[in-house]
């Protein structure tokens, strides 16, 4: 399709960098973002805050144009590799597509039109498919698809990248998605759904300024427009059939607003769940006096908690889920604080629109109460206003991979299973029938792949190690008993558990001598005694010598990920009623 006369006319009187955000924001109805700040410093759109000890490779890409100039280039006559149709001079727009989208399909023409149009001169245009990902064909199968197709697009660059790494990192999981790209490769800004013709020319109209300006922007996307955009999605349906599912159907969304500190690193991280459509970062619930509050308002005191808009496939992933990602990576016991970050703005609440997801929300909360002997601090409330954060803030990690962040991102990629199954026996009339290994065998080994969260299978199945202090479990001193996540075999009390400032959760003793094994571990040139559970063999951590000396003297060191823990009100129901009164507080 090509753009008409009317179009070039419009586009003629895009010359501002706020017109331009606007344009931006037209079709992205549901349009990523990136915010929060380090309540130490006031960061510039050119601040590189400092690192929260995580690694840029763990949270965002690094190596993007890299990665691009290495795929595989299908169409016949324009070379073998990205790197025979990206121009390293210029910056570049990246169309993310599959098969099975028909608005991909359906602008296919338009995309090759802009890459021969001379307004684009200035500008890399290719497209990417992820064969294998995504519900797209397998690598073969696609291939000798678009063998038949590619005909029709002579002059379209497709490339392909089967190992999915691009649209992983990127959070890329609607079609179609544009990343664009500066010359070094680094990402200015994604845009979910379809890239209109006004806002393909407006990009064109600036590449030759490399888009610094409107990645540093200060401006203020067009909210009007926003809420226009986004006004039918939150009702299921989307603004010109932007969003598809692999069935080729409109995508059902629905739209929850969190506030967890970091908008920086909440963005990037419910940008990965499997199930998110998108997310914004924004300010929400603040004084009415502020409609629209800039950033530096809300720091001054407006009200307002940075939070991110999250608009989710209600058919593949449901409220209670979204909130069990959310409530894993935020202390909902801090009061006005995450991280390294102090201020009203950085409280945590859920805020929703629909009345229905009250229940949800409150059914949540009081889950997650027993698991705390400290009040949750984490609002529920309707949500009463909210406002896009600066320009500078979308895409902040994206653009700044050392930026600052306290949210472990990579836990996006440990699915949580809904409705997963709760741990739940036969009653023990005695401790000895309740320590019988007998109990706990029934389990199947052969499928823990499927039941377990990808870090439990990696930690229990492969001697995996989680990270210090990621886990819920290390500040979580609430009366209950620790089980094995694989077997339901108990292994501690919480009355023996302690704050041994390691990381991980610690106890100076195990339930019961017997349920733990111990190991010889001579890895990584250390000689350390590895301790297991008795009947499904998991690796649970290790046992060290520099406990609390007027207990054991021990410390067993276990990971988190490798236990399911049962708070004492859940004990009885769950088959572990004759240790309660070894939990329960005095």
């Amino acid at each position: 399709m090509i753009h008409s006369n009317s179009s070039i006319a419009i586009l003629t009187k895009v010359k501002s960098l706020t017109v331009l955000t606007a344009v931006m924001m037209l079709s992205a109805s549901l349009l990523p973002a990136c915010g929060n700040v380090n309540s130490d410093r006031q960061p510039t759109p050119s601040t590189q805050t400092a690192n929260s000890g995580k690694s840029s490779r763990e949270m965002l890409p690094t190596e993007v144009l890299n990665q691009l100039n290495a795929l595989p280039q299908l169409t016949q006559g324009l070379g073998n590799t990205g790197a025979d149709v990206l121009d390293p001079t210029k910056p570049t727009l990246v169309k993310f597509w599959a098969s099975w989208c028909p608005l991909c399909l359906g602008t296919l023409e338009e995309t090759e039109s802009w890459r021969q149009d001379a307004a684009f001169t200035g500008l890399n245009v290719i497209t990417v498919a992820s064969p294998g990902h995504l519900n797209e064909q397998q690598g073969v199968e696609f291939i000798q698809w678009y063998a038949g197709v590619q005909s029709d697009y002579p002059k379209l660059p497709v490339l392909t990248d089967t190992s999915g790494n691009l649209i992983k990192q990127l959070g890329v999981q609607v079609y179609p998605s544009w990343a664009i790209l500066d010359t070094q490769g680094n990402l200015v800004r994604l845009i979910k759904g379809n890239l209109t013709t006004e806002q393909a020319y407006a990009l064109a109209e600036n590449a030759g300024n490399d888009f610094i300006a409107l990645k540093n922007s200060t401006a203020k996307p067009e909210q009007a427009i926003s809420e226009q955009a986004t006004a039918t999605s939150d009702k299921g349906s989307q603004k010109n059939g932007v969003y598809y599912n692999s069935d080729g159907a409109p995508i059902n969304t629905k739209t929850i607003y969190l506030a967890g500190g970091c908008f920086w690193g909440l963005e990037a991280y419910m940008e990965r769940v499997d199930g998110v459509v998108d997310a914004i970062s924004g300010y929400a619930n603040g004084d009415s006096k502020y409609p629209d509050p800039s950033y530096e308002q809300v720091i001054a005191g407006s009200g307002h908690a940075e939070t991110v808009k999250v608009i989710y496939d209600a058919d593949k992933i449901d409220l209670d889920t979204v909130l069990k990602y959310y409530l894993r990576v935020v202390d909902p016991t801090s009061l006005n604080k995450q991280g390294n970050d102090r201020g009203v703005q950085y409280r945590t609440g859920i805020y929703y629109t629909d009345p229905a997801d009250q229940a949800v929300i409150d059914s949540a909360l009081q889950s997650l109460a027993s698991n705390y002997s400290k009040p949750i601090v984490v609002e529920n409330k309707p949500l009463q206003n909210f406002s896009l954060a600066e320009e500078y803030h979308q895409d902040y990690l994206a653009k700044n991979p050392n930026g600052y962040c306290h949210i472990d991102i990579s836990l996006a990629n440990d699915k949580i299973q809904p409705s997963s199954k709760a741990v739940k026996l036969a009653p023990a009339k005695t401790v000895a029938e309740a320590l019988d290994p007998k109990r706990y065998a029934n389990f199947d080994k052969n499928a823990l792949k499927n039941t377990l969260t990808k870090s439990q299978y990696e930690i229990t199945q492969k001697a995996g190690t989680e990270r210090a202090f990621s886990h819920e479990y290390d500040h979580l001193f609430a009366p209950g008993i620790y089980v094995d996540v694989v077997s339901g075999e108990p292994l501690f009390l919480s009355t023996h558990k302690y704050d041994s400032g390691c990381g991980w959760p610690s106890f100076w003793q195990p339930i019961a001598p017997e349920v733990i094994t111990e190991h010889e571990d001579n890895a990584y040139n250390m000689l350390r005694t590895e301790v297991r559970s008795r009947v499904a063999d998991s690796h649970l951590g290790h046992v060290f010598n520099d406990g609390p000396k007027d207990k054991t003297g021990l410390r067993y060191c276990i990971n988190g990920g490798a236990l399911q823990f049962i708070p004492v009100d859940k004990m009885p129901q769950s088959g572990y009623g004759v240790f309660v009164d070894q939990v329960k507080v005095k």
